[in-house]
């Protein structure tokens, strides 16, 4: 009888309840996080939620050095008829008295987004023969490391594509190819249109990147990071 007794309560159970079941947070989420779902009887009443746009973030040109210009620092952005041109323009290691040593080159070339661009790190007001600036994005957030990693990374999605929030050990700085773009963090959200630019918030700041517009997005994205740190880490803006 006492069987009989626990399997009607069981089927009462189902019958005028739900049964709940834990499930892992997700990836963004504290790992002391605990989400739950409930299994209803009837699934097709259950509503479908859209899966968000991806933006799409893809690195197209890096290096590390053991130390940086002489600051402060903005990145310039130029752009070159030809991949030969661009490469022909990265110099060698330059030679410092101040530090009696050499100076690293800091320059990076890609070929993205139908053109050829040249970027460089050094003092603001510098010029590339041969090629054309478009933007001069600085100063960049200083920070010291043992060794640096310069990115360059190439950004895209449609309307309301967006980034997890996120962090670098390191600045990030934008220029805007084409569409608008939105970066939020705890100060609030800000927006670049195509042919602007944004200086890098301070290293570690939580932030999210998002197309802001109605059309697609295709951004520059130039970093200074620390090289001995992960180049991306979860964070939660408050």
């Amino acid at each position: 009888m006492s069987g009989l007794l626990s399997h009607s309560s069981w089927l009462c159970r189902i019958a005028f309840g739900v049964l709940a079941f834990p499930i892992a947070a997700s990836p963004v989420a504290h790992a002391a996080d605990s989400v739950f779902i409930l299994a209803q009887a009837d699934k097709s009443e259950e509503p479908k939620k859209a899966t968000p746009a991806v933006y799409v973030v893809k690195p197209v040109a890096e290096k590390k050095v053991k130390q940086l210009p002489e600051g402060p620092l903005y990145w310039r952005v130029v752009s070159f008829p030809t991949l030969a041109q661009a490469q022909a323009a990265v110099g060698p290691d330059r030679w410092n008295p101040n530090t009696v040593s050499y100076d690293p080159e800091t320059s990076l070339v890609a070929e993205v987004a139908g053109k050829v661009w040249f970027f460089a790190l050094g003092p603001k007001g510098g010029s590339t023969p041969g090629g054309t600036t478009v933007a001069e994005i600085g100063p960049v957030p200083t920070i010291a490391a043992p060794e640096y990693l310069l990115r360059i990374n190439y950004g895209s999605g449609p309307p309301g594509a967006t980034t997890p929030q996120h962090s670098h050990p390191g600045s990030e700085a934008f220029y805007v190819v084409a569409g608008r773009l939105g970066q939020k963090t705890g100060q609030g959200v800000s927006y670049v249109e195509a042919g602007q630019t944004m200086s890098g918030k301070s290293a570690d700041v939580p932030m999210e990147v998002f197309n802001g517009g109605t059309s697609e997005l295709t951004a520059l994205i130039m970093f200074v990071v620390d090289a001995t740190k992960p180049f991306s880490s979860p964070a939660k803006i408050h």
